[in-house]
């Protein structure tokens, strides 16, 4: 993500808020517009392959954020033998994707899933120069006639591995290697701060900001940096496993994202924070195909399986399943979740009330760190 898309997102918090994403409750989806044909595609109906596009902020092979996609597109593959998909790796958030949009209507695709927030607003536009193709865009808040958000209560995840990360450092010190101080990034270190501190209430999480989803050399040098602050534990919210590697050479111990990503760090990595796109791909794809298509802006939590954590290694301390299992089984049944009070800010005031639980506008919104995250926002 560039500078320029950076400094938009910044200045759209509130717009967020606002914006038509607003979920209802705590449901796994909800329906903005209703607008349906309740035809079948053509390719339903004549038995022709329908062409479905995919496009990719970095690799598919990055070990991470993209590659989890991918595994989706594969699963898709896999369910709905009458798909065909087209795939565009490495595409720049900025008006390239665009292009990359439009060439694979021309190659006949009639559904587009867009996976980075950064191509939220091209996209948009192209969906309404292309009223007959369907378009899914991963984690922004803008729909149209044609144009579905979607996304999954990552936070949730989040928190889990914060549990197996608290209970695992000697020192109390652990870093956290961000991508941009947006409300999805800010809401998902505060919960994985909350899942720390939830058993180790004195340690801390140091942030650092790589302002990039992908750049294997940065995600490196930020968790190096805070290894060097002498952290002995490394989470992230970055595409890659750069921030796992650097945990390795140092002997540290680290949680991966989006992906399980204990192959790449097997003395170093405990679990992940994983994506599960594949479920959600098959079940768009299917009302596109029998006419069913509605815009909505679909939020699945860990209890649709989009979100989860992957198996603990040999590496996470001894009791750390039993305690994710308590918390994560809590989650499924929503009888609790993540944000509910009391809850802090990092100058020690309430911001949440206890037994109050934040909505999901506030939640869509987050513009504040949780007590025990060292590191600022970025206004």
């Amino acid at each position: 993500m560039n500078k320029n898309i950076k400094k938009k997102l910044l200045t759209v918090i509130t717009a967020v808020a606002c914006s038509t994403m607003l979920l209802v409750g705590c449901g796994s989806a909800s329906t903005q517009t209703a607008k349906d044909d309740g035809k079948a595609t053509k390719t339903e109906a004549s038995g022709e392959k329908l062409k479905v596009g995919f496009i990719y902020i970095g690799s598919a092979s990055d070990g991470g954020y993209s590659q989890a996609h991918d595994n989706g597109r594969k699963y898709l593959e896999e369910k709905i033998p009458n798909v065909e998909t087209i795939v565009k790796e490495s595409v720049p958030e900025g008006q390239e994707v665009e292009k990359v949009a439009t060439d694979m209507i021309d190659q006949g695709a009639k559904v587009i899933f867009a996976t980075s927030f950064g191509y939220m607003d091209y996209i948009e536009k192209v969906s309404k120069e292309y009223p007959d193709v369907k378009f899914f865009h991963c984690s922004g808040y803008k729909t149209t006639d044609n144009m579905s958000t979607y996304f999954g209560r990552e936070y949730q995840a989040r928190y889990l591995t914060g549990i197996v990360a608290g209970m695992k450092s000697k020192n109390g010190k652990i870093g956290y290697v961000a991508a941009f101080p947006i409300p999805e990034v800010v809401r998902a270190t505060n919960a994985f701060a909350l899942g720390v501190r939830s058993v180790n209430p004195n340690a801390v999480v140091k942030v650092t900001w790589t302002n990039t989803w992908y750049d294997p050399a940065k995600e490196k040098e930020a968790a190096i940096s805070l290894l060097d602050q002498g952290v002995d534990v490394i989470g992230q919210y970055q595409d890659t496993t750069a921030a796992q590697q650097a945990a390795e050479e140092r002997g540290a111990f680290s949680i991966g994202s989006d992906l399980d990503m204990s192959a790449s760090a097997p003395k170093a990595n405990m679990t992940s924070a994983v994506w599960n796109w594949g479920t959600y791909y098959v079940e768009a794809v299917k009302t596109v195909m029998d006419g069913k298509f509605k815009s909505e802006s679909y939020w699945g939590g860990i209890d649709t399986g989009i979100v989860d954590i992957a198996p603990l290694t040999k590496n996470a301390p001894e009791g750390a399943q039993a305690k994710v299992d308590e918390a994560k089984a809590k989650m499924v049944s929503k009888s609790w979740d993540v944000f509910t009070g009391p809850i802090k800010d990092q100058s020690g005031a309430v911001k949440v009330a206890e037994g109050q639980k934040m909505t999901d506008k506030e939640l869509l919104s987050f513009d504040w760190l949780v007590e025990g995250v060292e590191g600022q926002i970025s206004k």
